[in-house]
């Protein structure tokens, strides 16, 4: 049955190929851990806010009006004007 199947396929048959796929969306970074310190003098300061439930090494993410951390979903809201 086998060798029927295999008999029964048109040849000569085009199949269109489909081109590569075109990404869309924003291109994925690693992150650039320079971009949290500032040399001040022989020192190094952090830029970014610790997420005080996870501790040192845990970044908080700055958006419009809060600060978040992904990791334990905490959120520290701004002051309201």
């Amino acid at each position: 049955m086998a060798e029927e199947k295999t008999k029964t396929k048109v040849k000569g048959k085009k199949v269109e190929k489909k081109g590569k796929k075109v990404r869309t969306g924003r291109k994925h970074e690693k992150t650039a851990t320079y971009k949290f310190y500032e040399v001040k003098g022989s020192e190094l300061v952090r830029k970014k806010k610790a997420c005080p439930r996870c501790g040192p090494g845990t970044w908080l993410a700055s958006h419009k009006g809060r600060l978040y951390c992904g990791r334990c979903n905490y959120t520290l809201f701004g002051k309201k004007e």
